[in-house]
């Protein structure tokens, strides 16, 4: 069954959740704007740079981390593991020095460990902390405590671990270690490279060999960078096109020097952005270009944007490259759900897209966004009917219906959304970045009601942005 939601009633919700919300909040205006010219480069890659920090931590010596993005999450992730006893000094900006402590050298936490946001924070350092015999006492906001972390805590108690939480497996919790884990193999229910990560992490300190089944391959920057640090780790196709990830317990991790790539979820704003503001012409430098976050850029290939890769390049096991993007006419495409794994974070920028698109869109496979930083999926429905775009969810899927025949399109030139909405983004980053690009193109200025969780990913987006030559500041 089909579940539309009415523009008028999404309008109605969202200014009434704006009015409740602006309290000690920061809103921001996007307006529409001539066409974005320059060079951007992205904020360095989250995903990477929490890995970066946790391996580097557990490593034997000093590593020099460069490029590491300075966000709220990441920032969390570094202060979780200075309570563990691990020295990291920030020396410049996006450069770190860690000095690790070896697989087993956690010391226990004398306070509660606040994951801000960051569910990355939580679920991989859920892995770290069943390794060392005794008690970690996590918790987070109220958007990371409403998160489920019972994917995580399943596979890790089968190891060893043991956890007392809130009801319904949620934060706050308490990891209780083991001296010694048991090696596991286990097949990953969900496509998630969160919980693939925290049971491998829990692996380095297993008797044994382990084994980690995905059956639809996730994000695999855990795996590169464990190899890159010396770890016994071996990722093979299986007969039924399953990932089979065996890795050997209690290696000898060595500190090596890293550069973090540009995280190509943040550079997908900038990328939309210049492919629907008509005119524009930018080049987005140094985005990590793994074939597991690849998803959005090819969808938008699919859809007709002109995108051209070039200077591919290798930094710390993972390539990067730049991309230039010009503006020009986009249609409405089928998304399998398939690719949802590749570009899981990209849906709300691509429903963008898609609002301004000739003709339908629709994405599928889209369960996993409803327990991300908001319900992602309501959010995206309810925020773009807010702004004037035909949009329908029916059970995982996500509909929309391209504006590019009406507002002014002539069905081949695409439209653009009515915009005019006050939008309350829920916590969400992504959302709130999505929302400022979409008014950026719409006929009326797009309001959201809080900017503040976008610094969790993407410190500087403004000032980025408007570099480009787009119009965002605070509403008068």
């Amino acid at each position: 069954m089909i579940e539309k939601v009415p523009n008028h009633q999404a309008g109605q919700q969202f200014g009434e959740q704006a009015k409740s919300a602006a309290s000690g909040k920061m809103p921001l205006r996007a307006a529409r704007c001539g066409a974005l010219k320059g060079r951007v480069t992205p904020p360095g890659d989250k995903s990477i740079s929490h890995r970066a920090l946790m391996l580097s931590a557990i490593s034997m010596g000093e590593a020099r981390v460069t490029g590491l993005l300075e966000s709220e999450d990441v920032v969390a992730t570094a202060q979780a593991l200075r309570q563990c006893g691990v020295l990291i000094d920030q020396v410049g900006p996006g450069e770190w020095l860690i000095g690790g402590v070896g697989v087993h050298g956690l010391d226990q936490p004398g306070n509660i460990i606040d994951m801000g946001n960051s569910g990355t924070s939580a679920r991989l350092f859920s892995g770290l902390a069943a390794a060392h015999p005794f008690a970690f006492h996590m918790t987070g906001d109220a958007s990371l405590r409403k998160r489920p972390m019972g994917r995580v805590i399943e596979p890790l108690s089968r190891m060893g671990a043991q956890f007392i939480g809130a009801a319904g497996g949620r934060m706050p919790m308490t990891v209780i270690g083991a001296e010694t884990l048991l090696a596991i193999e286990y097949e990953v229910p969900v496509p998630s490279a969160q919980v693939k990560s925290a049971v491998l992490l829990a692996a380095l300190h297993a008797k044994g060999r382990s084994q980690v089944i995905e059956r639809v391959a996730t994000r695999d920057h855990t795996e590169r960078m464990l190899r890159y640090l010396g770890a016994d780790l071996e990722s093979v196709t299986g007969t039924d096109g399953e990932t089979i990830i065996t890795i050997d317990g209690f290696p000898d991790l060595l500190a090596r020097d890293m550069t973090v790539p540009g995280d190509p979820s943040s550079a997908a704003f900038a990328a939309v952005a210049a492919a629907i503001v008509p005119g524009s012409e930018i080049e987005i430098t140094g985005i990590g270009r793994n074939p597991q976050r690849a998803g959005l850029y090819q969808t938008l290939e699919e859809m007709g944007a002109d995108l051209t890769w070039q200077g591919d390049r290798q930094a710390g096991g993972e390539t990067v490259g730049d991309l230039m993007v010009r503006a020009g006419p986009l249609k409405g495409v089928d998304v399998p759900a398939a690719r949802a794994p590749s570009m899981i974070d990209e849906y709300p920028i691509l429903a963008v897209a898609a609002s301004c698109a000739v003709g339908r869109t629709v994405m599928r496979g889209l369960g996993e966004l409803r327990v991300k930083e908001s319900d992602r999926l309501a959010g995206i429905a309810t925020g773009l009917a807010a702004c004037g775009v035909e949009v329908a969810i029916e059970g995982d899927t996500l509909i929309v219906e391209g504006i590019g025949n009406k507002n002014g399109g002539n069905g081949t030139k695409g439209g653009a959304p009515m915009g005019g909405a006050n939008v309350a983004t829920a916590l969400d980053h992504r959302m709130a970045m999505s929302f400022l690009v979409l008014g950026l193109v719409a006929d009326a200025p797009v309001t959201i009601d809080d900017a503040t969780p976008i610094s969790t990913s993407y410190p500087g987006f403004v000032e980025s942005f408007t570099a480009l030559g787009a119009d965002i500041s605070a509403p008068s």
